[in-house]
């Protein structure tokens, strides 16, 4: 017979790289959240799923698991060789640790495929998930990166990632860069699995002496960032870019390839043209329509998102304040990390 796990001990051998997670609910509840890192086999599909649900609740608890067992043994070769491709130990989930976990635990015991079901399915981990975040105390000192629009906070973050800085990617784990064009071209996630990235991140970095991420507003995109961080950010150390426009203009046109969808950046400036000074927003308009777009953004920046970022940088009057003036994010890049390779052996 199987063995049923706690959510502790599934997280000990996931630690260890000694265990693949394996979710058994339908593509459409995998793909609206999901345990980070978990592989789909789904026990039902979505219109399985839906079907069985409809005779649980309008005809008996009986009959829908009939009806399940009657689905589930027409497909039963296919998704047992699907377990079996996965090599090492495995363990399975549902929503509540409940049907599909078990059945599916019990099925691939009697073929000698050994798994673990976990105690109380996805709904015990995101029960986890908001108790930890409500209460986490952050320990590496944290550097906030501040700079206009265009300085290339992001990619900045994902080079100093790149050369060992433990980096929290905040815009990456919501799915939006954190402006009124910041969803377009990506896939914007919802509030649950930013939390689950968010959190799987912050404990993999917490032995680090510091973390870095980005000034963003409480809210980006979709999701809304704990209190814990939102507080901190307001009270760390703060890393300053100051990048002349033009630089700024074509690091913009490089992140957001204008032209590639021209039609919802117009939809999207439309929603905030009432706040432009008139003749402005007009020529705004009308170099975006005549794909003169880095023209368009020079005059966004200059007359939108500088004055606005310039208003909100108020607030970082009492904290350390480190300015690094730069051309290009290649010297942006050099100035952070031997600043931040000096710091090092003092945080240690």
């Amino acid at each position: 017979m199987f063995q049923d796990i706690t959510l502790e001990e599934l997280r000990a051998l996931r630690s260890r790289k000694e265990i693949t997670v394996i979710d058994v609910r339908s593509p459409s509840e995998y793909k609206d959240a999901t345990v980070p890192g978990s592989l789909n086999i789904p026990f039902f599909n979505d219109q399985e799923r839906a079907e069985v649900g409809t005779l649980y609740k309008q005809t008996s608890v009986q009959a829908a698991k009939e009806k399940g067992l009657d689905i589930i043994s027409a497909k039963l070769p296919s998704f047992i060789q699907e377990f079996g491709a996965v090599q090492g130990e495995k363990a399975v989930f549902c929503w509540r640790g409940g049907m599909r976990s078990r059945t599916t635990a019990t099925v691939l015991s009697l073929m000698d495929i050994h798994a673990y079901r976990l105690i109380g399915g996805y709904k015990a981990y995101r029960k986890w998930v908001l108790e930890e975040l409500e209460h986490y105390d952050l320990k590496p000192k944290p550097y906030v990166i501040h700079g206009n629009t265009g300085t290339g906070k992001t990619n900045l973050l994902h080079r100093l990632r790149k050369q060992g800085h433990p980096v929290l990617d905040l815009e990456g784990m919501a799915g939006h860069r954190g402006s009124i064009f910041g969803q377009i071209g990506l896939q914007p996630s919802n509030q649950k699995t930013f939390d689950s990235l968010l959190l799987e991140e912050l404990i993999a970095l917490e032995q680090a002496p510091y973390i870095l991420f980005e000034a963003e507003s409480k809210k980006i995109g979709k999701v809304v960032m704990p209190q814990f961080l939102a507080s901190r950010k307001e009270t760390a150390a703060q890393i300053w870019i100051e990048m002349p426009l033009e630089a700024r203009v074509q690091q913009i046109l490089a992140d957001y390839q204008p032209e590639q969808f021209k039609d919802e950046y117009i939809a999207a400036f439309l929603s905030i043209k009432s706040r432009i000074h008139i003749p402005v927003a007009a020529e705004i308009e009308r170099t975006l329509q005549a794909d003169l777009f880095g023209e368009a953004v020079a005059l966004l920046l200059e007359h939108y998102y500088d004055p606005k970022y310039g208003h909100s940088a108020g607030q970082y009057e009492n904290v350390e304040k480190i300015t690094f003036t730069v051309n290009n994010l290649d010297e942006a890049e050099a100035a952070v990390n031997s600043y931040l390779s000096e710091q090092i052996p003092q945080l240690q």
